[in-house]
């Protein structure tokens, strides 16, 4: 298990905050956020969030403000350089996760708005045309289909 706090991955103080929330209201406070990258269509990536209460032996753990955040070691190199943000506007509220690595700039993970997000979870948690189950509520996993529509 490495530590790793440099440019893996970074996560904005809005996305922290609204990961923090969701650990409180899940009752987990102390809980990794785990990302799992797996390969898409048409290029793109599908983003997988999970709760867990544990890191494995070849995990990467990314302190991210509080939230420890949990890559295995086949999604490291595909996550390198990849910010995650959140946004809470009119049109679309949810987590944004911007890979230099995918073809496509951005992917939306909660409400209304863009073609894709990841649904479910939680009252923020909408979900697009491509919606997966949840984004990490609850320990849940969902799929976040990105890249290359």
């Amino acid at each position: 298990m490495t530590t790793e706090s440099s440019t893996l991955l970074t996560v904005s103080e809005a996305a922290t905050g609204k990961l923090k929330e969701i650990l409180e209201e899940q009752g987990t406070p102390d809980a990794f956020l785990r990302i799992t990258l797996a390969p898409g269509g048409h290029g793109g990536a599908q983003y997988i969030l999970g709760l867990e209460d544990s890191a494995d032996d070849d995990d990467t753990i990314v302190d991210a403000g509080g939230v420890r955040v949990l890559i295995d070691a086949e999604s490291a190199p595909l996550i390198e350089g990849t910010n995650i943000d959140y946004v809470d506007g009119f049109q679309r509220s949810g987590f944004v996760i911007s890979n230099p690595n995918m073809q496509s700039g951005g992917c939306g993970c909660g409400a209304g708005g863009g073609g894709c997000g990841c649904g479910g979870g939680g009252p923020e948690a909408g979900g697009g045309p491509e919606a997966g189950g949840g984004h990490g509520h609850g320990g849940g996993g969902g799929g976040c289909a990105c890249g290359g529509h």
